[in-house]
């Protein structure tokens, strides 16, 4: 484990990934240490969001975790507790047009998705793997076309690291992929991330960047753990992740999370 910062720093609010970070990617929940712990801060009065790449209509693994808001869709739309919507940026119009001619020529599966609806546009073998290893439930199939109805903001496209460079310049040109996972990339549009996200909160609530933690596992985490004061890579995070954060806690299903809180701030 290695630590850049001073312990028990003036922190006022976390961000917290979800999928192997808050949630275990064995027992498909969040530990009881990590609720308490989360339960702590904010009976100390720092502020808990979730931070996560998951669109709005994917967010149904949290069970009975305190939060204040979400940055959802990797920071392409970000909301407090009460539905406010604090940012919303949506997939550039002609890369919408792209993206699903690409589906009408190719068979790849492909969600669109906004903050009131997500659907697929066809199966293959491993976007059935994904969808079990992440016991999300399976979302309605519909043609491509069904997504230029909807205010887009997150497209979740299942093409390799090799495949990607090519289509994001050939199709989605105004976007950016952002993996952490090696089936799939959550694409947004360009500019935004966690970081962007945490931004525009903080910014809202009127907290300096110097009083912000967060947590993560996945490669869509690394913007925001070194944009935040304290970034906090989880145990099971791979060791690229680790290097670029400013500690490294123990495991989602060692209680890396209430760890890292016990020592920095309770």
């Amino acid at each position: 484990m290695n630590v850049r910062k001073n312990q028990h720093m003036n922190i006022k609010a976390i961000f917290f990934d979800i999928d192997g970070t808050l949630v275990s990617m064995q027992e498909h929940g969040i530990p009881a240490s990590t609720l308490e712990a989360v339960h702590e801060v904010r009976q100390r009065g720092i502020q808990a969001f979730i931070a996560t790449g998951r669109p709005l209509p994917f967010i149904d693994n949290l069970g009975e975790m305190e939060y204040d808001g979400i940055i959802s869709f990797t920071g392409a739309h970000c909301m407090l507790r009460n539905g406010e919507t604090i940012c919303k940026k949506s997939i550039d119009q002609e890369d919408l047009h792209r993206m699903v001619a690409f589906c009408q020529k190719h068979k790849m599966p492909v969600a669109f998705t906004s903050p009131e609806r997500a659907f697929l546009t066809c199966h293959n073998e491993e976007s059935l793997k994904v969808y079990e290893a992440l016991q999300v439930p399976l979302l309605e199939m519909a043609p491509a076309e069904e997504a230029l109805k909807m205010d887009v903001l997150e497209i979740i496209a299942f093409f390799t690291e090799k495949e990607e460079p090519q289509l994001m310049h050939d199709v989605l040109p105004h976007c950016a992929a952002h993996r952490w996972h090696p089936s799939f990339a959550d694409v947004i549009a360009s500019g935004n991330s966690k970081a962007t996200g945490i931004d525009a909160v903080i910014q809202h609530l009127g907290i300096r960047l110097e009083e912000t933690m967060a947590f993560g596992d996945g490669g869509n985490d690394i913007e925001m753990l070194q944009h935040v004061a304290l970034g906090v890579a989880m145990g099971n995070a791979n060791e690229y992740v680790k290097s670029q954060a400013d500690y490294v806690t123990d495991s989602v299903d060692q209680d890396g999370v209430a760890k890292a809180i016990r020592k920095f701030i309770c």
